[in-house]
C-alpha cells in the first residue's frame, strides 16, 4: 500500500481513495501512479498511525515540502492529517501543505479552516472554472453548482489561518478561463498558479 511517494524534491502523502468531484482531467483517470510508487490505489484507508510511521521513515530533511496529495480527496480525512501534523511537527521542521478541492465545509457541514491554524503552511485549491455551470461540468462534484461558491468561500476562510493560500487551474482550459480564474484569485486576496496537465 501506498502511503508516501515522491515527486520531484517533495514528499506526498496519499490517505484516501474517496473524493466529492469527478474531474474530467484528473490524473487517477489516466492510470495507477505518479512519482516513484507502484500504486496509488489503496487497498484500505490507512490509519493516522500508519500515516505517520511512513512519513517519518524518509529523512523529511531531503524534502522541500511534505504534500498531502494521492488519488482522493485528503481533506476528507481532516481528523487525520491533523493528528498526523501536530505530531509531525514536535520531530520536523518540514513545510506542509494541502492540495484541495475546496469542498471541506460543504463535507463536514460546519467551518473547517481554522482546524489548520499553525499545522499547514500552504493550502493549494483546485479552482480549475471561472462560473458555478463550467465547474460543475469539468469536476462533476456530489454537491451540483453549490461547489463552485463554497471553494471560493473555502479560501476566503482558509486566509484567516493559513499563512499561504493558492488557488490553481490545470492548463486544459483555454486562456481566458485561466484569465477570469486569474481575476477571482485576485478579488479572493489568495496567490494563484497554473498547473500542467500530468498525463
Amino acid at each position: 500500500m501506498t502511503i508516501t511517494y515522491v515527486l520531484g524534491n517533495e514528499l506526498y502523502v496519499n490517505v484516501t481513495n474517496r473524493c466529492t468531484n469527478r474531474c474530467d482531467f484528473c490524473i487517477r483517470q489516466n492510470g495507477d501512479n505518479v512519482g516513484n510508487d507502484s500504486s496509488l490505489w489503496l487497498e484500505r484507508e490507512p490509519t493516522a498511525e500508519e500515516i505517520y510511521d511512513d512519513i517519518v521513515k524518509n529523512e523529511l530533511d531531503r524534502y522541500r515540502e511534505l504534500v498531502f496529495c494521492g488519488y482522493g480527496e485528503p481533506i476528507l480525512r481532516l481528523d487525520d492529517i491533523v493528528q498526523v501534523v501536530a505530531k509531525l511537527k514536535q520531530v520536523s521542521s518540514i513545510s506542509v501543505r494541502i492540495n484541495t478541492n475546496g469542498q471541506a465545509d460543504l463535507y463536514f457541514g460546519k467551518p473547517t479552516a481554522e482546524r489548520l491554524k499553525g499545522l499547514v503552511d500552504t493550502v493549494s485549491i483546485s479552482l480549475n472554472n471561472a462560473d458555478a455551470e463550467r465547474y460543475e461540468k469539468t469536476c462533476h462534484s456530489i454537491y451540483g453548482k453549490n461547489a463552485f461558491p463554497a471553494v471560493i468561500a473555502y479560501a476566503k476562510e482558509c486566509k484567516k489561518y493559513v499563512s499561504h493560500v493558492v488557488f490553481t487551474v490545470v492548463d486544459v482550459i483555454p486562456p481566458e478561463e485561466i484569465e477570469a480564474c486569474r481575476r477571482i484569485a485576485e478579488d479572493a486576496g489568495v496567490d494563484f498558479r497554473v498547473r500542467k496537465m500530468i498525463r
